[in-house]
């Protein structure tokens, strides 16, 4: 089962640290590997991956100081997290859940179980975000692509995010923004990497967001080349 979510490993035994990205990336996960607390807490804050998993025991900045510097900032707060250790006393498993743990598995620890508990975390987390949006009232202003170059876009490149929040595939937006449907391929792709999300639909979703903002603010300044009828 291939699986585009980003897991970061933070673990200071390099072989331990080897072992698991392996699974993960024979998995199909993004992996992000860190080999101290510090270094794992700068890249969380750095690249928001989907899923942390932490030992507890490190020299410096321990798993417990991790997951309490990540659940004081609020883009990390939510992020699901889970503990490795070769302890197993129930203090230091109270004392990680306490912290706002997700789950806590004991080294060795086992690939299926591994892989079993990271898919279930994150399967909980969409459908929380999925309650969340259903609970949201989205009304996004479609008549203008202005708002979306506040994303750090070219006016080009919010005009076809424009599209692309609507539903339309390349060929279409082509069309309707008369160029060549490679270029906008490219478009997408530079929309994507700006954005630092993995697929249409999570850029059409900020997009969405943003639209929707754009609305609850004021009528739009002027209108873009392409706009809705």
């Amino acid at each position: 089962m291939n699986d585009q979510s980003t897991i970061l490993v933070i673990e200071d035994e390099p072989e331990m640290l080897r072992n698991i990205v392996t699974i993960l990336e024979m998995e199909g996960f993004n992996t992000l590997q860190a080999g101290n607390g510090r270094a794992g807490l700068g890249l969380a804050r750095e690249r928001k991956p989907d899923l942390v998993l932490c030992d507890v025991m490190m020299p410096g900045l321990d798993g417990h100081g991790v997951l309490a510097a990540l659940r004081q900032g609020e883009e990390t707060l939510a992020t699901p997290f889970i503990f490795l250790t070769a302890r197993g006393e129930k203090n230091d498993v109270r004392t990680g859940m306490n912290l706002g743990a997700d789950d806590y598995l004991s080294k060795p620890v086992d690939a299926d179980e591994l892989i079993g508990a990271i898919r279930a975390r994150l399967e909980r987390q969409k459908q929380r975000a999925q309650a969340a949006l259903a609970q949201v009232d989205f009304t996004p202003d479609f008549s203008t692509a202005k708002p979306l170059e506040a994303l750090g876009l070219t006016l080009r490149e919010a005009e076809v995010l424009l599209w692309m929040a609507q539903g339309k595939g390349n060929s279409e937006i082509a069309c309707i923004v008369h160029a060549a449907e490679g270029t906008v391929r490219k478009h997408v792709e530079h929309i994507l990497d700006k954005l630092k999300v993995e697929n249409r639909g999570s850029a059409s979703l900020l997009a969405i967001e943003v639209l929707t903002r754009a609305r609850q603010s004021g009528p739009p300044s002027h209108p873009a080349a392409g706009t809705p009828r």
